[in-house]
């Protein structure tokens, strides 16, 4: 029982730094390619969450059934990866005030 709980929560700590590095790291090299400071984070809400909803969708659920049965776990990686994509607008948005012009 103790072993569940606890590789529940490491998998939830570990899980949430991986999404947020990820993509981080994925926004950043976009900001830097493409030049906006704020479409990594809209990519992620337009694209990512609803990729991510379809995948564990069940048809014989209804709608409000398919939301409740999202797991806790899965609203942190969720939102790890949201936090990623914020900070990485932040994180350019901060290069570009200081000076740095390739950014």
């Amino acid at each position: 029982m103790i072993g569940g709980v606890l590789g529940g929560v490491l998998f939830g700590i570990i899980g949430s730094l991986l999404c947020l590095v990820l993509f981080f790291g994925i926004g950043f090299i976009l900001n830097m390619l493409i030049k906006t400071t704020w479409f990594p984070l809209w990519l992620f809400v337009i694209v990512v969450i609803p990729l991510g909803i379809w995948q564990l969708w069940q048809e014989d659920l209804t709608v409000t059934e398919n939301i409740q049965s999202l797991l806790v776990s899965d609203t942190i990686l969720i939102v790890a990866g949201a936090v990623g994509a914020y900070l990485s607008g932040w994180a350019i948005r901060a290069l570009r005030r200081g000076g740095y012009k390739m950014f």
